[in-house]
């Protein structure tokens, strides 16, 4: 079964947690600790990557030292063409769809495209759309970012990826954001999405994450909160337990 196959079915019994995890910031090592702590306290995937350049060798050495720990499956979620290690499970081959600069759109997408074809990783097309405050990621994608009270932007640019073929979108306020994207645009999205919903950026705590869930979100992603918390496990434990109380 496929990474995205066992996503779809995961989402057949409610709503799913990923952990994002930046090598740049945590290390190799440190990521793994994370990655298992986080596993440990029920996350249901690893998504691994940043806005900021990250080698190759270290994403290999990190994705290693993951696998040894546990058997979580590992989706890269690559800031350039560049951030690629084949020893990950999946990728997401996405598209920021209100960058003002192509080369986020499909300019890093086509210098990877052939790395890709040779390697056994599974692409997962997705649309990435920036929303204020943006923070590191809408600085260097050089996002054009959408207002927080938007929600005729989101569902465009929502729908736009869906009829493009993409087969998830990801709605990102940013890493270390005050806020989360709205409520009000996350629910009023998903109405007319047929395809899964992803929030991340700004979501700290279990009520937060609770709110985005019950707003519509499919995946909810939490990164910071595990990198800067020194336990992982306590921090992430009450937010992964609430968002797999949410039915569908």
């Amino acid at each position: 079964m496929s990474v995205y196959e066992n996503i779809l079915k995961a989402l057949k019994k409610g709503k799913i947690h990923m952990t994002l995890i930046d090598p740049a910031t945590s290390g190799p090592e440190g990521s793994a600790d994370i990655a298992f702590e986080a596993y440990r306290a029920g996350t249901d995937f690893i998504m691994l990557g940043g806005s900021t350049e990250i080698s190759p060798e270290i994403l290999d050495r990190t994705t290693d030292l993951i696998k040894r720990k546990m058997g979580l499956e590992i989706i890269l979620f690559p800031g350039s063409s560049s951030m690629i290690t084949k020893k990950a499970d999946a990728i997401y081959f996405m598209s920021l769809l209100n960058s003002s600069d192509i080369e986020y759109i499909v300019g890093h997408q086509r210098k990877a495209a052939i790395y890709l074809s040779e390697t056994k990783i599974e692409k997962i097309p997705m649309g990435y759309i920036i929303f204020k405050p943006g923070m590191t990621a809408g600085r260097v994608g050089k996002a054009m970012l959408i207002e927080r009270d938007d929600t005729k932007s989101a569902i465009q640019y929502a729908l736009t990826a869906e009829y493009f073929g993409m087969k998830m979108v990801y709605f990102e306020a940013g890493s270390g954001a005050d806020k989360p994207v709205s409520e009000e645009i996350i629910s009023k999205t998903k109405v007319k999405l047929n395809i899964p919903l992803i929030v991340g950026g700004g979501i700290r705590d279990s009520a937060t994450a609770e709110a985005i869930a019950r707003a519509g979100a499919d995946i909810i992603v939490t990164g910071t909160v595990a990198e800067k918390t020194s336990n992982v496990y306590d921090t992430l434990r009450p937010i992964i337990n609430i968002i797999h109380s949410i039915t569908m």
